[in-house]
């Protein structure tokens, strides 16, 4: 299997990489992170200039026809910079369901305002009952007239303060549980009956709860078939574990090579600390645990494009890895830092944090070790 990457997709990777460089230091991120907006529309502005907005679609809907590995490199490099924007959200997950299961006026109608970074989606899946079951929906859409009429509560829906769109899980049909009857909605968060309680997230992000009462929408609103939406929801949330899979790596290459450097100049005892042996087989297990993390998030990206089968079972292997290699490198580079490595002025608890909740997002490790088994 070749897991080099082609001329265009290594420019690409050199783009983002100068890019993030250049206008996200960690001093510009914590200003970002600091601000009242939580986000920089001049930073999600050069995005779309740059084509990374545009980057997954197809030429056909205006795109620059990338895929999943370019979604990979993309993360990659915005993971180095502890990047905030709701990349994710927005073109990942929102982005991704249209692209792929929108009816052709949708894709007219919503693909532009992506690419051109004129909209902000986010992606009201998870209930406060759900934990990491996208089928446990209590938000309903009863049937009125031509449209529907949504009621219902969601939680954590990250980027929903910076959100214009929202694409909204609710039940058309069945029981709380059940795999049939879940219809994905697009949801102008400005309708009436739509109503949001914002707030910042631990790892620098903004999140929302979200209410709906007795929200309208039009049949046109609804993605994809009446009831199929849960298989469209999964599909998506594995296309969303392959990107925070990447942006991960990110985090843990700047992790490793913090620690070394750091090691390097730290002394104790008159000598760095870098040469103590012991800490030396700790930093060679961090970056072990990297290298294994970087082979996991190249598999589940090149399986993405696969079957079912293959895809929910590289989604669930690459996320247990991510998610225990991600705490490992986090704790050792903590820890190696010492007491510095706790405060807020060090980027090293910072990618600590991102990489703690990249754990539980889509789903922890217990989670997807069963996913994986039953797979």
């Amino acid at each position: 299997m070749d897991f080099s990457f082609t001329e265009e997709q290594t420019l690409l990777r050199n783009m983002v990489q100068s890019f993030v460089q250049d206008n996200y230091d960690f001093d510009a991120r914590m200003k970002i992170v600091r601000s009242e907006e939580g986000m920089s529309q001049e930073i999600w502005q050069q995005f779309a200039e740059l084509g990374l907005l545009a980057a997954p679609f197809s030429e056909e809907m205006g795109g620059l026809d990338g895929g999943p590995i370019e979604t990979m490199i993309i993360m990659e490099e915005l993971g180095r910079g502890l990047v905030v924007e709701p990349y994710l959200p927005t073109v990942v997950l929102c982005g991704g369901i249209l692209s792929r299961h929108g009816s052709d006026a949708q894709k007219e109608a919503q693909l532009p305002g992506i690419i051109g970074g004129e909209d902000i989606w986010a992606l009201a899946y998870a209930e406060p009952q759900s934990r990491f079951n996208p089928a446990d929906v209590l938000t309903s859409a009863k049937a009125d007239g031509d449209g529907y009429v949504l009621n219902g509560t969601k939680a954590v829906v990250v980027a929903a303060p910076w959100a214009s769109k929202l694409i909204v899980s609710a039940r058309i049909s069945g029981e709380q549980r059940d795999s049939d009857g879940l219809g994905l909605f697009i949801v102008e968060k400005s309708a009436d009956g739509v109503s949001t309680q914002d707030y910042p997230t631990v790892d620098g992000n903004r999140a929302s709860e979200v209410t709906l009462e007795n929200v309208a929408v039009g049949a046109d609103a609804l993605i994809g078939d009446a009831g199929n939406g849960l298989s469209i929801l999964e599909e998506a949330l594995d296309f969303g574990i392959g990107a925070v899979c990447a942006e991960a790596i990110g985090h843990m290459k700047c992790l490793n090579d913090a620690t070394v450097e750091y090691c390097k100049t730290r002394k104790q005892f008159g000598v760095p600390i870098g040469s103590f042996q012991v800490l030396q087989h700790r930093m060679v297990d961090m970056f072990m645990e990297y290298e294994q993390s970087v082979s996991m998030t190249y598999m589940v990206n090149m399986k993405l494009v696969e079957g079912e089968a293959e895809r929910r079972k590289a989604a669930a292997g690459a996320k247990v890895q991510i998610g225990k290699s991600g705490r490992f490198v986090g704790q050792e580079a903590v820890q190696l830092h010492g007491g510095m490595g706790m405060t807020e002025e060090l980027n090293v608890g910072h990618y600590f944090k991102r990489l703690t909740v990249i754990d539980t997002q889509f789903g922890n490790v217990d989670h997807h070790l069963k996913r994986f088994a039953a797979a």
